[in-house]
């Protein structure tokens, strides 16, 4: 089955597991999800996620989610960039997600970032979504 937008999907599979209490969710597998998954990954939001195969060409990545005195990690995740209408962002407007507290996923000519990295990398791009 085609899907329209992958990254939607991810994020409201987090959201989903998370008001479930689920210690771990599965999504299918690509390249933009497993970039956005290691971004989230790196700024602490998610335990860890791992990649495999369910059989031959359909492949799952399995994310195990984190929570901190029984409340998840991430209190929201909302995307901004939609098939429909893309957003993008220049160094110098790319947002700031609750003063700093957040972060903000781009996608970038250099890969998928965070917003501190590409403020870092001075590059702009597509802004994928919020999480905080």
């Amino acid at each position: 089955m085609s899907m329209s937008d992958p990254v939607a999907d991810l994020l409201t599979r987090i959201r989903n597991g998370q008001r479930a209490k689920k210690s771990s969710i599965s999504t299918p597998a690509s390249k933009l999800r497993a970039n956005v998954l290691d971004v989230l990954k790196r700024e602490g939001y998610i335990r860890d996620f791992s990649q495999g195969n369910i059989r031959k060409g359909i492949d799952e990545i399995t994310i195990e989610l984190k929570y901190y005195d029984g409340e998840p990690v991430i209190k929201e995740i909302n995307r901004v960039s939609s098939p429909g209408c893309r957003v993008y962002s220049k160094i110098k407007d790319l947002p700031r997600i609750y003063n700093g507290l957040g972060i903000a996923i781009l996608s970038t000519p250099r890969g998928v970032m965070s917003d501190a990295e590409a403020r870092a990398a001075n590059v702009g791009g597509e802004v994928l979504c919020h999480v905080f």
